[in-house]
């Protein structure tokens, strides 16, 4: 585990002149976690997108509506919940005025769990959501298949234990191929994949 910056300040402070891999010379800026810094979770997703990356703030865009959405349909308090991404930069392809997002590689996620260990050593959460394979591969330090672990609690690093579920933005793509059926069954999986979540942390209580 890497030796915690002093509190949440200033390690956003620090990632701001993070230059540890070379995404940060395209993006905006850096944009770090946000949350209590005793919440009892940590969610964590991929990369800031377009959104993410105009903002400075995690999960502002659709898919972080439809993250709100489902937390709350999981019985979860979004204000108690500490939120960041496994790589803080926003990784893009130009096309034309469009940026679209290109998924991190390896060398990218790894170094940037710098930062992530330092969140997670700060928050100390009781549990950390995993939002999709970028997020569960920095978490865990491994590459997984989500269709194997989805919705269990695994054994993280120290005492936090580690859900891994999907990232919200699939469940975009589905709206995008307007089947509103396996979009429905997809959103309730995932707010259960949530509710396993809330079971866990009332028994921690």
């Amino acid at each position: 585990m890497v030796q915690p910056a002093p509190s949440l300040d200033e390690l956003s402070k620090a990632e701001g002149s993070c230059t540890r891999c070379p995404l940060y010379q395209h993006a905006t800026q850096v944009v770090p976690g946000e949350g209590p810094h005793d919440a009892q979770i940590i969610f964590v997703g991929e990369q800031p997108g377009n959104d993410e990356d105009l903002q400075g703030r995690p999960f502002v865009g659709p898919a972080g509506r439809v993250l709100n959405r489902a937390i709350a349909d999981a019985g979860l308090d979004r204000v108690k919940i500490f939120i960041t991404n496994a790589v803080k930069h926003f990784k893009f392809e130009q096309r034309g005025k469009r940026r679209l997002h290109k998924r991190p590689n390896a060398y990218e996620i790894e170094r940037c769990r710098w930062w992530l260990d330092q969140e997670r050593a700060i928050v100390n959460p009781d549990l950390v959501v995993a939002l999709g394979a970028t997020a569960a591969r920095a978490v865990l330090g491994k590459a997984v298949t989500i269709a194997k672990v989805r919705g269990q609690i695994l054994q993280g690093q120290g005492d936090s234990g580690v859900l891994v579920t999907i990232h919200p933005s699939y469940l975009l793509r589905i709206q995008d191929d307007d089947n509103a059926v396996e979009r429905a069954e997809a959103y309730h999986r995932f707010v259960e994949d949530l509710r396993v979540c809330a079971k866990a942390l009332q028994v921690v209580a």
